[in-house]
Parts: C-alpha cells; structure tokens; sequence
C-alpha cells in the first residue's frame, strides 16, 4: 500500500456499554499505526454471544457518540443495524469496501481473545486478505499466524462491559464510563436490572 494511503481501522462489538478500556485501545491504535480514521461498528447481535445486547440499538449508538466527541478521528456507524443479524466480520467489511475511497489501507481492532478464535470465525482467510490485525490483549502471547498480518498490542485496562453492567445493577457506583456515557446511563436509567 502506498505511503498516501488512508489509514481506516474498524472496530467493531457490541459497545453494552462503550467503556473507557474501549476508547484507550483505540486511541493506543491511532497513535501507534498513526491511524487517518477509526470507525465504531456496533453490531446488532455478535455471532460469539447467545444473547443480543441490553441497551437498545439506539442507545447503544449514542452511548458510543458521547464517549467519541472529544475523538476527531473516530465516528460512529450504523451500518450493521441494517444488515441481518447475527454479524459476521468479513460480509460488513466486503459491504463496505466499496463506500470507502480506493486507496484505504484497513485495519480491524480486536481483542487477544478473537484472535486465538479466528479460525471458527466465518471466512477468516477471505477476512485476512481485506484487512491488517490490530489485536490487543492483557494475558498471554500471541501466535502469528500465516498468511495474517497483524500488530499486537499490551493492553492493561481492567474494564469489562459485562462486570460494568453488573456493578451498574447493583447501584454500585459507575466505574470506567467516561463522563458523558456514566450521565447518560444514569438519565436513561440503563442496567439498572439486568434482564
């Protein structure tokens, strides 16, 4: 790829809540592969996950637009509300190629965790040819894999959406929320009880 090439990263998941572990990775991301763009893809339904996410679609997607207004580079995109759910990695991405400019350079952002599992992904090896891994991961070395690019990454943040829904379910105080999505939270009454 050309040195003028527009730098895209993708990062997709189900953001029930975005969390400040999310936005460190991300700006991490922007500064190391010196990114032009990240691009937050909340899915509908995460084909790894048994059940859909709490939060509503729509709140979802202005949780994530909160967390992001102080971020230039990154937006928001609906663009798998729209598709079929569950959401598979490698059909967003072909349906999206062709909306971006012809020399974009993509990246995809996921966790240690998703990259052990590629291989039961759909389609990983047409997925490999489409984009460079960024992976980020707090426990555990990662093993390169052939015919995958990839940049790997230490990430030390301990946020957990899972146990951040639970803390909210139990009154807790609201931890790794950035401010605006904690307010939101609150003024929504979100995860007040986990159904």
């Amino acid at each position: 790829m050309s040195n003028n090439a527009l730098k895209i990263a993708l990062f997709g998941g189900t953001f029930d809540p975005i969390h400040e572990g999310h936005l460190e990775i991300v700006t991490r991301a922007q500064q190391e592969i010196n990114l032009d763009q990240v691009i937050f893809l909340p899915c509908r339904r995460s084909p790894h996950k048994e059940t859909g996410p709490i939060a509503s679609d729509q709140e979802r997607l202005e949780m994530l637009q909160h967390a992001i207004a102080n971020l230039p580079w990154a937006e928001v995109s609906d663009f798998e509300f729209h598709r079929p759910a569950p959401s598979y990695t490698w059909q967003t991405i072909e349906a999206l190629k062709p909306t971006l400019a012809k020399n974009t350079e993509l990246f995809l952002i996921i966790g240690l965790d998703q990259w052990e599992a590629l291989p039961r992904w759909k389609n990983p090896k047409k997925l490999a040819k489409s984009v460079t891994f960024l992976v980020f991961g707090r426990n555990g070395e990662p093993a390169p894999r052939e015919g995958y690019h990839a940049h790997f990454f230490k990430n030390e943040h301990p946020a957990s959406s899972s146990e951040i829904r639970q803390i909210l379910a139990s009154n807790k105080p609201h931890i790794w929320l950035p401010a605006a999505v904690s307010e939101y939270i609150a003024k929504k009454h979100l995860y007040s009880r986990i159904r």
